[in-house]
């Protein structure tokens, strides 16, 4: 199957992702709220869960967008594996909702695990996706520079425990864990601008 099918389906998924996290700022809101100004302001935390999500999910599709320019064709093992990385990034809202809306209370430590663990996850399968597709060229493109190849496969090997290493400060602190996040959105953001080429 030519990629570009499953680029579509892609870009369909990322886009309704990340059209559903401001839904969960707009869920703050929603009702009777009484005065609308201190509430703007106490929702705070939707914002920064909004802008952070936001921002990894876009990073994502750039990423997938870069892997899927170096694919030939696919297999019902890639498209799988895709699937299963699809699945976590169409999760990313639920968790997202859950630091917005407990960071501050008793369930900060299971709102932060559970976005973490989302973004682990997710880590894992661009992992599972890139090497099923690399490892001796399988599906890559003949004419794909060994560069690109090693560069992508260098930046995906730390990406998991990176993740992992930032939920599991949520036992010590979940709102260190959850800036973090916020800390490696713009690390990865640096990254891909300045060094992506």
């Amino acid at each position: 199957m030519n990629p570009s099918r499953l680029e579509t389906f892609a870009d369909g998924v990322f886009a309704i992702a990340a059209t559903l996290l401001i839904l969960n700022v707009d869920a703050q809101v929603a009702g009777d709220i009484g005065d609308l100004g201190p509430r703007l302001t106490h929702i705070w935390p939707s914002y920064l869960a909004y802008a952070v999500s936001f921002v990894t999910i876009g990073i994502m599709w750039v990423n997938h967008h870069w892997v899927m320019t170096q694919i030939d064709r696919t297999n019902r093992t890639f498209l799988f594996a895709n699937i299963g990385l699809l699945l976590c990034i169409a999760f990313v809202p639920f968790p997202t909702r859950l630091v917005a809306e407990h960071i501050r209370g008793a369930g900060a430590r299971d709102a932060a695990l559970a976005y973490g663990f989302t973004m682990v996850a997710t880590a894992i399968m661009f992992s599972v996706t890139w090497f099923y597709a690399s490892v001796g060229r399988r599906l890559l493109r003949p004419d794909v520079n060994t560069t690109i190849i090693s560069g992508i496969s260098r930046s995906y090997l730390p990406g998991p425990w990176i993740y992992l290493g930032a939920t599991l400060i949520a036992f010590v602190s979940p709102t260190a864990s959850v800036l973090l996040f916020l800390a490696i959105a713009a690390f990865y953001v640096l990254e891909s601008s300045l060094f992506g080429s």
